[in-house]
């Protein structure tokens, strides 16, 4: 019987990430798992094991902060763990105008979404290029289409993991190691609490993260280049007809918060 390869998932214990890894699980595969929280690690490794992963690894690591991917790549490595198939999921934001936004929340998520991702994927990638195997998943978004207003950072982050997605898939059409950029749109996660936008339009209409994850896990494994969640096929379409400016004021109003209803109102 042939030995399925370990997968390293990032932010796996909750939205996106968790239900990634829980795929994985149930498809027996062996998961090094890693986020911040180890008490939630820690229950999560016991919930994959109990589906059926038949090992997995909890790495607590902050990847918001400058070296911490080359220590989670050097302690996967010192585990004697070779890595078959990589999911960059961790990702954070910030919600506000840019002008009374915090700089070193914003230059940490920069670091996340950006610089630990490209990090990680360097590293991995040259090794499954030298085996000719492999597969990636890059977590974007829908954000990677829209320049979005009081999200600005985080969308021009997930623009360039699509752009840095793209170009890599280019670049490995001629191996067998495949790239997947997994893009939802709106997803019921701790995002937006995290972001601090609860209240933000955008959540009136959110997608399952399980959803989101099966369309995910199925596009990487059958080595497509976009997993699109579903219903974001036409504001994709609709963010390439329109200017950016046309496109910035849309979801500008995405981001706005909500109007506040009282409890009077809520009685009428």
């Amino acid at each position: 019987m042939e030995t399925k390869q370990t997968v390293l998932i990032t932010g796996a214990t909750s939205g996106i990430g968790k239900e990634l890894a829980l795929l994985f699980a149930k498809e027996q595969y062996k998961l090094v798992i890693v986020a911040r929280n180890q008490e939630k690690l820690e229950s999560t490794a016991d919930e994959l094991k109990q589906i059926g992963s038949p090992q997995v690894t909890p790495i607590s690591c902050d990847l918001s902060v400058a070296g911490n991917a080359q220590q989670l790549y050097d302690q996967v490595k010192q585990k004697g763990i070779q890595i078959g198939i990589l999911v960059n999921d961790a990702g954070a934001g910030e919600h506000g105008f840019f002008k009374e936004t915090r700089l070193e929340e914003e230059l940490a998520i920069i670091q996340l979404n950006v610089a630990s991702l490209v990090h990680l994927t360097k590293l991995y990638l040259q090794e499954m290029v030298e085996r000719n195997e492999g597969k990636i998943l890059q977590l974007a978004s829908i954000a990677a289409y829209q320049p979005t207003p009081l999200l600005a950072v985080y969308a021009a982050t997930k623009a360039f993991v699509l752009s840095f997605t793209d170009a890599l898939i280019n670049e490995l059409k001629d191996t067998n190691v495949t790239m997947t950029a997994l893009i939802p749109g709106p997803t019921d996660t701790e995002f937006f609490v995290r972001a601090h936008a609860e209240n933000v339009k955008a959540t009136d209409n959110v997608d399952d993260p399980a959803v989101v994850a099966k369309v995910g896990f199925e596009a990487l494994m059958s080595g497509k280049p976009h997993a699109v969640a579903p219903g974001m096929t036409s504001q994709i379409v609709m963010s390439s007809l329109m200017s950016n400016q046309q496109v910035a004021a849309m979801a500008r109003k995405q981001m706005e918060e909500k109007p506040v209803v009282s409890e009077d109102d809520k009685k009428n």
